[in-house]
C-alpha cells in the first residue's frame, strides 16, 4: 500500500511558520542597530564679498547609525564636514548642505550610514565687508 505524501498538505501552519520566523529574524536584526551622536568640526567656506551677519557654525553633529558593536569603532576623527557657501553672491538668506568626506568603502561594507544633522546650514549675509 503507498502512503500519500504529506507535504504539500495544511499550507496554512507552514505558512505562518514561515512568516513568523521571517519576523523574528527581521527583529533581531534591526534591534541591534543603535545611534552614536558625534560633535566633529565644520569647515565654512565663505563668499568674498559678504559679510555674515549671523552665526556662523564652527561644529556639526554627526549620527553614526548600525551595529551597536560596530559604532563604537568608528574614529569620528577621520570624518571631516564642510559647507561651501562661496558660490553665494547676493545679500539675505543662503542654505548650503554639510557634506561629509569619510572613507565610504569601509562602512558600506559593515552596514554603517553617516549622516550630519542638521544636514544643511543657513547663514545671512549683507553687502561689504
Amino acid at each position: 500500500m503507498k502512503q500519500s505524501i504529506k507535504i504539500f498538505s495544511s499550507w496554512g501552519p507552514k505558512i505562518f511558520s514561515f512568516l513568523l520566523a521571517v519576523a523574528v529574524v527581521l527583529i533581531v536584526e534591526f534591534s541591534n542597530i543603535s545611534n552614536r551622536v558625534v560633535t566633529i568640526p565644520l569647515d565654512v567656506d565663505l563668499p568674498s564679498g559678504l559679510r555674515a551677519e549671523s552665526l556662523v557654525p564652527d561644529t556639526v553633529e554627526i549620527v553614526i547609525s548600525g551595529s551597536e558593536s560596530l559604532i563604537y569603532l568608528v574614529d569620528p576623527s577621520q570624518i571631516s564636514a564642510y559647507a561651501d557657501f562661496s558660490g553665494v553672491d547676493n545679500s539675505g538668506i543662503a542654505r548650503v548642505p554639510v557634506v561629509l568626506d569619510f572613507n565610504q568603502d569601509v562602512f558600506r561594507e559593515s552596514s554603517i550610514s553617516v549622516k550630519a544633522q542638521p544636514s544643511s546650514v543657513r547663514i545671512l549675509f549683507s553687502q561689504g565687508e
